[in-house]
C-alpha cells in the first residue's frame, strides 16, 4: 500500500477521482480514503496545512495502514530562479527551515533526537527516481530533483525565500513535507515528496498562489497516476 498525504483538498481531489473501490474512514478529523489506482492499493488523506497537522496525519497513516511508502503530494513555492510556475520538484531531502535552536549551538533547521541530531530528512531514492520518470510525459513541464524546505509560515517575501535557498540549498518551500519526513524517519517508513511550483520568485503573492494552484495540482495528479502504473 502507498500512502498519499496532501495538505489541501484541491491537491487530493484529482487522485481520489481516479481511484476505484473507495472506502472512507474518519480519524481525528481527517478522512482516510482507501482504494486502488492502476491496481495498486492506496490510502489518500488531506491533512490540513502546517507541520503539526502533517505530522499527526503521517503518524496515524503509518500506525493504522502500514504503508510501504508515504508520498507527500501538492504544490510549493519556488526558492530559486531554477524553477518557475508549473515546474515540478521531486524531493531528495527535506528540512524544517523554521526549526531554530541556534541559541544552544545547533545549526538552523537541526532537529534533536534521543540518538543524535538531524538537519536533513532523506527521501527514498528509488521512489524519487520513479517519480521523476513519472513526470516525463507531462507537457511543458521541467522536472528537477532537489531539497525541499518546510516551515509553519507561507513565505511570500522574495528576500526570505532567497535566504532559505542560500542557507539550505532548497529549491522549493512548503509547510508539510519535512514534518512527514520527520515522522517517517522515526517510524522507519520510506517517504517521497512531489511538489508542483504554484508561485515563483516573482509571482509570489497569495493571489498568485490561488491562481496557479489548480494547474499545479493537475500535474501532481498525473505524476501520481503514472507512478502507480509503474510500481
Amino acid at each position: 500500500m502507498i500512502g498519499i498525504i496532501c495538505a489541501m483538498q484541491i491537491e487530493a481531489d484529482g487522485i481520489l477521482a481516479l481511484c476505484e473501490n473507495k472506502k472512507t474512514a474518519e480519524k481525528y478529523g481527517m478522512t482516510f480514503t482507501t482504494g486502488t489506482l492502476n491496481g495498486k492499493e492506496l490510502v489518500v488523506v488531506v491533512c490540513g496545512v502546517g507541520k503539526v497537522n502533517a505530522a499527526m496525519c503521517a503518524s496515524t497513516l503509518i500506525n493504522d495502514y502500514r504503508p510501504e511508502l508515504v508520498i507527500n503530494s501538492g504544490v510549493a513555492g519556488a526558492l530559486s530562479p531554477l524553477v518557475t510556475v508549473g515546474d515540478i520538484v521531486i524531493g531528495t531531502k527535506a528540512v524544517e527551515h523554521d526549526m531554530n535552536t541556534t541559541a544552544l549551538g545547533d545549526k538552523q533547521g537541526e532537529v534533536s533526537f534521543p540518538d543524535g541530531k538531524v538537519l536533513f530528512f532523506d527521501c527514498d531514492p528509488e521512489a524519487s527516481r520513479l517519480l521523476e520518470q513519472s513526470c516525463a510525459d507531462i507537457g511543458d513541464t521541467k522536472t528537477v530533483r532537489g531539497i525541499i524546505a518546510s516551515g509553519d509560515v507561507f513565505v511570500s517575501d522574495r528576500k526570505k525565500r532567497m535566504l532559505i535557498n542560500d542557507r539550505f540549498g532548497a529549491l522549493a518551500c512548503e509547510m508539510e513535507g519535512a514534518a512527514i519526513g520527520h515522522v517517517c524517519r522515526c517510524c522507519k517508513t520510506p517517504f517521497a515528496i512531489l511538489r508542483a511550483i504554484s508561485d515563483d520568485l516573482n509571482e509570489n503573492k497569495g493571489v498568485d498562489f490561488v491562481k496557479f494552484c489548480a494547474l499545479a495540482a493537475e500535474k501532481t495528479v498525473k505524476a501520481i497516476n503514472n507512478f502507480t502504473a509503474a510500481v
